[in-house]
């Protein structure tokens, strides 16, 4: 793997940009509420990241779960906001008439963060209407901000079950970044090199980070790229999508509120950041929770030598 290899630009934070713009924006609904009373907004924030460069947008199906929109409405409509959720990204595709591909979220089942949630007895009925909603709009398959290698790998097996034509598939794991660590470890404790190994042995199409702080990916980009190269898994595609967020503490409870963001965080120094995460290898470069379409603006034009067509 080569720092000179394509960039695929993705896009950033949806949730942030919702609320700047005014859509309907409340706890515990978060992201999903725009979804149910205000789609259009999210078709907006879309095309604005597909005209600032993205070329792989992600679905806004992230709190589409009951930890979010409560157990009856999931119950009920998790399938159809879904579906509704991968078409408004399709649309904006459309819309913008470019080649940008639609990657559909699979969240964490249970809250963000929070490996200790985990019910492996629920995750496949959790997984399955949002892989069934989705699966007719999207390009790749995304299950984002993974605290648990366990949970990754069932929604693995849920979306290779019932998604139809083999489609990508990519899991983005979020670290701990409570404190500086040696070895670069998930929020539930487990190690990069067993998570990238365990993804390895599914014959995953990428490995990203996102949704902790930019300073600690190179770590994790450097433990994923050499335990790929032990494995002679080299076409395994590595990715990262940071946020603006202070460390995280291990006793912050999921989705509690909005986190307030650095103030360090500007335009130049996010790419000059993700400079170094392309050096170690990554190809699939974008942002989460409070990058916005002006800092995907600046990857693109930072990385213009290196953009995948």
């Amino acid at each position: 793997m080569s720092g000179q290899q394509l960039v695929t630009i993705l896009d950033g934070g949806m949730g942030r940009e919702l609320k700047r713009r005014g859509a309907p924006f409340r706890q515990p609904e978060w992201s999903a509420l725009a979804m149910m009373e205000a789609p259009e907004v999210v078709g907006e924030v879309h095309r604005s990241f597909i005209q600032n460069g993205a070329q792989v947008i992600t679905t806004n199906s992230y709190a589409l779960v009951p930890f979010h929109i409560g157990q009856e409405c999931f119950d009920s409509q998790a399938e159809v906001l879904a579906d509704r959720a991968g078409k408004v990204a399709r649309d904006a595709v459309i819309a913008e008439g470019k080649q940008t591909l639609v990657a559909g979220s699979i969240p964490p089942l249970f809250g963000s963060y929070r490996a200790d949630l985990y019910q492996p007895e629920n995750a496949e009925k959790i997984a399955s209407p949002l892989i069934k909603g989705l699966d007719a709009h999207i390009d790749i398959w995304l299950a984002e901000t993974q605290s648990l290698i366990a949970e990754s790998s069932t929604i693995y097996q849920q979306v290779r079950a019932l998604g139809t034509g083999n489609k990508p598939f990519w899991v983005s794991f979020t670290l701990d970044d409570s404190e500086k660590t040696e070895v670069p470890k998930l929020r539930s404790g487990e190690t990069v090199k067993q998570a990238v190994e365990a993804m390895a042995a599914l014959n995953v199409n990428a490995i990203l980070f996102n949704c902790s702080q930019p300073e600690i990916m190179e770590d994790a980009l450097i433990v994923a790229r050499t335990t790929l190269e032990s494995l002679d898994a080299e076409g395994i595609q590595l990715g990262v999508y940071a946020n603006a967020f202070p460390p995280t503490t291990k006793d912050a409870t999921a989705n509690d509120g909005l986190d307030e963001l650095r103030d360090d965080l500007n335009l130049t120094v996010y790419a000059e950041i993700a400079d170094k995460w392309h050096k170690q290898g990554a190809s699939l470069i974008g942002g989460c929770c409070g990058i916005g379409p002006e800092h995907i603006n600046e990857l693109s034009k930072h990385f213009s030598d290196y953009l995948r067509p």
